[in-house]
């Protein structure tokens, strides 16, 4: 059985025992996390399951911080070049249930 959710504004296809790494959420670890926007949901048969009573729940494994991306402004021909580095926050969820 597999799912569909949206956290955000970002969609992630999910299956019980996975990991996903999601925008921060302001929770310790080992926290348990639920998701209530379930766009669709499908069982074993690729059929899919309609109802607004699917839940899917997680465990909030570790917060992190993604690789370091650099940003660069830069105009040419007018001596205009400045740069920074970007570090995005991440929660890892493993997802428990979907029911």
């Amino acid at each position: 059985m597999y799912a569909i959710i949206k956290n955000g504004c970002q969609q992630y296809k999910v299956t019980e025992g996975d990991s996903i790494k999601v925008d921060l959420i302001s929770s310790p670890e080992g926290t348990a996390v639920s998701f209530d926007d379930v766009l669709m949901a499908f069982d074993d048969k690729n059929l899919m399951i309609s109802g607004s009573n699917i839940k899917v729940t997680g465990t909030i494994q570790k917060h992190g911080r993604y690789k370091k991306i650099r940003v660069v402004k830069f105009k040419r021909r007018k001596h205009y070049m400045r740069s920074h580095g970007h570090r995005q926050d991440f929660t890892e969820v493993k997802i428990e249930k979907i029911k």
